[in-house]
């Protein structure tokens, strides 16, 4: 099974250097967080931490949007293409199960996310380290973001993955994972942010608050990195946030890894019952 599962990645990796989404995927990170880097790094001086570490924080941030926009535009076309194209009859009749299919292209897509991430924060991060005083004092802190950022894409692969098993058209499919990323990303937070502003006081600012937000992929990445940042209180606004959690930062990484879990079970569960 794992020499399927591997021969299967191994492929997807090749169709994504081919497509050259490697090389996109590269530069828009690369270029994002580069200047990021430039920019977010200049607080250094009145915040009296390393230079690395600041960039790290304005990394975050960008994980945030940008790399499951990545995951889910690799993801959209994994099952709904194949039904598009009428290779997945062909595909299916190979003597490979599933589940190896699903999993070969999840690792895949996973390693070409990988080396957009690595690539990009990498350079990024090399080059602050080369020009300030501090060196490389955060590389741990750089190296974590970089960490939980290949494990967020993750996470919005899988996504990626059932929302593509669900339709049948590769459009339908693209819509459907910019959907996603619309609601998951961005109004989610925004509805949370109007209820506490409306109720300040109320149990949904004191209690749920804190839930809602980890109960949220992007959210619980955040907040355990920034949690994770022992200068995090005069980095960013989230940082009040993630020292009053009613929880420990570990949960946050459990419920990255729960959706995770979740998320692919789900796809492959869709995926079974699909007929060419």
């Amino acid at each position: 099974m794992i020499v399927n599962i591997l021969a299967i990645a191994r492929l997807e990796l090749k169709l994504g250097i081919r497509n050259r989404w490697v090389i996109l995927s590269v530069l828009i990170l690369t270029l994002f967080a580069g200047i990021l880097a430039l920019v977010g790094s200049a607080p250094t001086g009145t915040v009296g931490v390393d230079r690395l570490t600041v960039t790290a924080a304005s990394l975050a941030t960008l994980s945030v949007y940008l790399v499951p926009l990545i995951a889910l535009l690799l993801a959209f076309d994994t099952v709904a293409g194949e039904i598009d194209r009428c290779t997945l009859q062909l595909v299916l009749a190979c003597p490979v199960s599933r589940f190896e299919i699903l999993a070969g292209k999840f690792l895949g897509h996973l390693a070409v996310l990988s080396i957009a991430v690595v690539v990009g924060y990498g350079v990024s991060g090399a080059a602050v380290a080369f020009t300030s005083d501090g060196g490389f004092a955060g590389l741990g802190v750089l190296v974590r973001l970089i960490a939980t950022s290949i494990l967020l894409g993750a996470v919005f692969l899988a996504i990626g993955y059932l929302a593509s098993a669900l339709v049948r058209q590769t459009g339908t499919a693209a819509a459907l994972a910019v959907g996603v990323w619309l609601v998951a990303v961005v109004l989610y937070d925004l509805g949370l942010l109007a209820i506490v502003v409306v109720e300040r006081e109320g149990v949904f600012a004191t209690t749920l608050f804190p839930w809602l937000l980890v109960a949220s992929p992007g959210d619980a990445f955040r907040l355990f990195n920034l949690a994770m940042l022992g200068a995090a209180k005069t980095l960013t606004g989230m940082a009040g946030i993630a020292e009053a959690l009613p929880f420990p930062p570990g949960v946050a990484l459990a419920s990255l890894i729960a959706w995770l879990v979740a998320a692919f079970a789900a796809a492959w569960f869709v995926f079974r019952r699909i007929e060419p």
